[in-house]
């Protein structure tokens, strides 16, 4: 399922800032010589802060619009 979001303010379908905060479990890979590699990232939890419109610079309009892929 993706999420989008439209500006009912000024109609933008197109441009946001979106501010999140994710929670993330990753398998931490370092090589003997100290390089990190990180695999395995899992999403345990996301949670959308805040939505801007990036037209008419507010998020005040700003409404989810839920579409299957």
């Amino acid at each position: 399922m993706i999420t989008r979001y439209r500006c009912n303010a000024c109609g933008n379908l197109t441009r946001f800032d979106v501010v999140e905060t994710t929670s993330v479990r990753s398998f931490y890979h370092f090589t003997v010589g100290g390089e990190l590699s990180i695999e395995e990232p899992d999403v345990i939890a996301k949670t959308v802060d805040s939505v801007t419109c990036r037209w008419c610079g507010h998020g005040r309009n700003v409404e989810e619009v839920t579409e299957d892929a």
